[in-house]
């Protein structure tokens, strides 16, 4: 399931991936993980920005952004003001995050672009992916019980109260649509704007929020 979604050699975090079945089972790892990964990176490249904040030197960060850890931030990436990252997140190379975007227990690969106005929060995005303005993960069920995932005819209990999206590589998702707790996007997947989906989007479709239609590329 994880391969299908991502490559993990477009992530510094390739290693949460050893041994996992189902992306969704490193979201509880991520705290843990980033002071071991951020303690073995080559200071010449990285700088503790605070405590269990790693921020590598290439970055460019913006004024008026807050940042918690623990967090990596990978090179290249831009941090842009009003950004709020509360911890446990991870940032690949070449990413952007945006002004007044908001990130939480996530990972995101690789030339990730979150660049307005966006939150994402228990949640992994693929190498690539891109959420438009506005564009949200929701990580919690409004009656708060746990996340059930909804693949074809299979229904898979993740045992999480908080679970936003898997997005798998070079997905794009349109402006000010709402991803779900518990949805998962397949790879080359575009979601059209102001869509809610909910559920599975499979590999190479497009997802209409008119009809709540999915269907392949041409």
């Amino acid at each position: 399931m994880t391969s299908d979604l991502f490559d993990i050699e477009k992530t510094i975090a390739k290693d949460i991936f050893n041994g996992i079945t189902y992306p969704w089972e490193v979201l509880p790892l991520i705290k843990d993980f980033i002071p071991k990964l951020g303690a073995a990176l080559p200071c010449d490249k990285f700088y503790l920005y605070k405590e269990n904040v790693w921020i590598a030197k290439s970055c460019k960060l913006y004024p008026n952004i807050y940042i918690d850890g623990p967090c990596i931030i990978d090179e290249d990436t831009e941090v842009r003001p009003g950004a709020f990252i509360r911890g446990s997140v991870i940032v690949g190379k070449g990413c952007v995050v945006g002004n007044s975007t908001e990130l939480k227990n996530c990972i995101l690969f690789d030339s990730v672009q979150v660049p307005h106005f966006n939150y994402v929060g228990d949640s992994v995005m693929g190498y690539k992916s891109h959420i438009g303005a506005g564009g949200v993960t929701s990580n919690v069920k409004s009656d708060k019980s746990l996340v059930v995932l909804s693949v074809g005819d299979e229904k898979i209990e993740t045992g999480y109260k908080k679970f936003g999206a898997m997005v798998g590589d070079f997905v794009e998702v349109g402006c000010n649509s709402v991803l779900n707790p518990g949805t998962i996007i397949g790879r080359n997947s575009n979601i059209y704007p102001t869509s809610c989906v909910r559920g599975f989007v499979p590999e190479g479709h497009i997802f209409k929020a008119a009809r709540g239609l999915c269907k392949k590329h041409n």
